[in-house]
């Protein structure tokens, strides 16, 4: 199967232009090329709430790092015949770079693969600084933290994986996460009842690494959904937890 063009998921993504019916079927039994597209819309939703901002605190060194580290891992890639070796989702036989009719040079999939997740880093970064209220006002006041929880591997995750998650007074959940195990779907955020099992979605990470801020419902009893879960999920439209826990930990205020 041939996949649609990286780039063209990029301008979909954005709005830049809207799918045409053979795209369109395509996305509809393609879980791969949806799935791209689906954490391309979540890159583009992140960056459009953060326009207008002017100051904004220097991003952690660790984020630096794993920047480098991705876009360094990228370079090492061998080469055959000056031209990169296909992967997953390249048609055979294409080059790794090739022109464009009006859209000047193409960037190479593993170059536009690095610069997506670098662009996902850093909004994640630009928008907890937002919330979390270190922009370059350092007078301005501090969220009230309402209830914290350390996150550990759960189950069979490797036990290097941890995060922690803080609840926030303006019904923000606020995530750090570290070392999760790479996924061939994505990761998703649970509230869940300890006593009932009862559990409901808050939302979704984009990266295995890094911090990310997620909407609480104002209605929510946090001494009942006490348990902080982030689970592997697949793309296959079904929206119960998975089973797939990856990190756990019980929030107190």
């Amino acid at each position: 199967m041939q996949h649609l063009d990286h780039d063209r998921l990029v301008f979909l993504a954005l709005g830049e232009s809207e799918a045409a019916d053979g795209e369109s079927t395509h996305l509809d039994t393609c879980a791969h090329c949806r799935g791209e597209l689906e954490t391309l819309q979540h890159v583009a939703g992140l960056g459009a709430g953060t326009q207008g901002l002017t100051e904004l605190p220097d991003p952690p060194e660790h984020l630096w790092q794993g920047i480098v580290a991705e876009v360094r891992a990228a370079e090492e890639l061998p080469t055959l015949n000056g031209r990169r070796p296909p992967r997953d989702g390249d048609v055979v036989g294409e080059p790794a770079v090739a022109t464009r009719p009006r859209r000047g040079r193409r960037w190479p999939r593993w170059a536009s693969t690095a610069v997506t997740a670098t662009a996902a880093a850093i909004i994640g970064v630009v928008g907890t600084a937002v919330v979390l209220g270190t922009g370059g006002d350092e007078s301005a006041p501090q969220p009230t933290v309402l209830a914290s929880a350390p996150l550990a591997a759960f189950g069979s995750t490797p036990k290097d994986a941890s995060g922690d998650a803080r609840v926030l007074g303006d019904n923000q959940l606020h995530l750090h996460v570290a070392n999760l195990p790479s996924v061939p779907g994505y990761y998703e955020v649970w509230l869940i009842d300890p006593k009932t099992m009862e559990m409901f979605s808050v939302g979704t990470l984009s990266n295995g690494s890094g911090d990310a801020l997620l909407p609480i419902p104002r209605n929510v009893d946090l001494s009942t959904f006490s348990v902080v879960d982030v689970s592997a999920e697949q793309y296959d439209n079904k929206p119960a937890h998975s089973g797939d826990s990856l990190l756990r930990g019980t929030l107190t205020g």
